[in-house]
């Protein structure tokens, strides 16, 4: 992943997926593509097939934005729905644990896997159910007929440029598809107030306080800590001094700024961003318009898709949308060492909820996702030569790994075989092909 999920540097001194430990991660489908983040492994993990999925943490876009690019699906659920014990926190407020899969199918059966309550996290003890779905059953082929879906167009009109105008066709042409599944789209659902500046900086105190805390409340839980790295400022040291870390081509302006701040996560300023970002998000965001116009769902193109609900702690599934066509010009990342936008690189399409919609959303992303297909549509550029496994093993050259002390995980080992085994099942038994023919003539009859 992303070396401190890109909560170290500035943008112009950094790049998604690059690490010290395991340098710099590229996505499958141009040379050299920005895989986006800080979940890049992950993604980019299961858009070539190591891994039938992946866990990917989220503190604002880090699941939704590397699935979209890697062109699989990612869910963010709701805050609380999944532990975050053992995860490094960003943001306590907002980071949250998520599945990253090939289809949505894949996604469901981990996020059944690692949903649940857990002593060690009590965030998840405001889950509303003692017994957590089976979100697997909420693949349903018709999951968007009857649905009333929004575009909140002034959350997207503030992300557009040059870049995103062949993501914008692609969206148009799934808002058709869309209604013709027999969903309401409804138009100009729009937040009550977007205010980008405003959250931009509610955001900056909110994370730059609570990394602060967190931080050093993880490592005071380190079972072994032979570099001695107690606090922010001890890990800035570290970094400066190791060769591992380029610096200063890689800098610590992030990190600098939290330092320089004189107030902490209980501060009254923090506190205030908190509350205030919560209505921003809530009451005059996603909430607000969800509520308004009595939607399931928002959608929205997955780049302009994931703030409000980091803030908000709301859930988002994003999907394969379409890629970038021929003709597209290049365009790099600040940093000028990746390549952000190039032809073939795939992009996304969201589905926003309430907290706790995880059935209602994973439902309707599965019904686009059965009649789009889109993932088929495009393969990556290259193919593993290569075993996951063997790549893991720690060696000589990083000797200055961190080992934590692992608790017994939240979820049971048997009850991720037994998900394993039924997806197992299911591809083996699928009969997609002709089940979703029969269901077309079904809808078409009623």
């Amino acid at each position: 992943m992303g070396e401190w999920a890109q909560c170290r540097s500035r943008k112009a001194s950094s790049s998604h997926g690059w690490s010290a430990y395991g340098g710099q991660v590229h996505g499958a489908y141009y040379p050299q593509q920005d895989p986006s983040g800080s979940s890049s492994g992950s993604a980019v993990a299961v858009s070539i097939g190591l891994a039938i999925g992946s866990i990917g943490t989220e503190t604002s876009g880090s699941i939704v934005n590397p699935a979209e690019r890697s062109n699989v699906v990612g869910i963010k659920p709701t805050l609380g729905l999944t532990s975050r014990d053992m995860v490094i926190p960003i943001s306590l407020r907002q980071d949250t644990v998520g599945p990253i899969g090939r289809t949505v199918k894949d996604a469901a059966y981990m996020l059944t896997a690692i949903a649940g309550k857990d002593t060690f996290d009590n965030w998840t003890s405001t889950q509303p159910y003692d017994v957590t779905p089976d979100y697997v059953k909420s693949c349903n082929h018709l999951g968007l007929k009857g649905a009333r879906v929004g575009i909140p167009r002034n959350g997207i009109d503030f992300h557009l440029d040059d870049s995103t105008k062949p993501v914008m066709a692609a969206f148009e042409k799934a808002i058709q598809t869309i209604r013709e599944a027999g969903a309401r789209v409804i138009e100009e659902a729009n937040f009550s107030s977007y205010d980008a500046p405003a959250f931009a900086r509610n955001s900056s105190v909110v994370l730059d306080t609570d990394f602060v805390a967190g931080l050093s409340d993880y490592l005071s839980q380190l079972a072994t800590n032979p570099n001695n790295v107690r606090s922010l400022s001890d890990l800035a040291r570290f970094t400066r001094s190791h060769q591992h870390e380029h610096y200063p081509d890689r800098d610590t302006y992030v990190w600098d700024r939290q330092l320089s701040r004189n107030i902490t996560s209980s501060s009254p300023e923090s506190w205030a961003a908190f509350q205030a970002n919560l209505v921003m998000g809530g009451e005059q965001g996603v909430v607000g318009a969800l509520d308004r116009h009595k939607l399931d769902a928002l959608i929205m193109p997955t780049f302009a898709s994931f703030h409000l609900p980091a803030i908000a702690g709301l859930p988002i599934i994003s999907i394969p949308l379409g890629f970038y066509p021929a003709q597209t010009p290049l365009r790099m990342n600040l940093k000028k060492t990746t390549v952000a936008v190039a032809p073939n690189i795939p992009f996304g399409i969201a589905f926003v909820g309430r907290k706790w919609s995880e059935e209602k959303l994973i439902s309707l992303a599965y019904a686009f996702e059965q009649r789009t297909m889109v993932r088929r549509q495009m393969k990556p550029y290259i193919q593993p030569t290569f075993e996951l496994s063997d790549q893991l093993e720690p060696t000589d050259e990083t000797p200055y790994m961190l080992k934590v002390q692992y608790r017994s995980p939240v979820v049971d080992p048997p009850r991720v075989a037994r998900a394993i085994f039924q997806k197992a099942i299911s591809r083996v038994f699928s009969v997609r092909t002709w089940v979703w023919s029969v269901i077309e003539f079904a809808q078409s009859v009623m």
